[in-house]
């Protein structure tokens, strides 16, 4: 299988370190990160089923009004 090669002028230093302690905590090459990022971001994910999402997270919700709370996160993001 052929593979491109990419290569990224002028990235700052400090993403660069961001992105070499991410790699060694995922015990990836550099390269091997960058691909895995990428792939998170731009593969589509499948669509969940709503039967996988019974009861998850629930605890975590428990007394809290779902409206109010989307309300305060669209809020935090101005």
């Amino acid at each position: 299988m052929k593979m491109a090669v990419l290569n990224i002028k002028g990235l700052p230093d400090s993403l660069y370190k961001k992105l070499q302690a991410r790699a060694k905590r995922e015990h990836r090459s550099i390269a091997q990160e960058v691909t895995h990022i990428l792939c998170d971001v731009l593969e589509t994910p499948k669509p969940l089923s709503i039967l996988h999402l019974q009861g998850l997270g629930k605890e975590h919700w428990k007394g809290i009004e779902a409206s109010a709370h989307i309300d305060r996160e669209r809020a935090s993001w101005d």
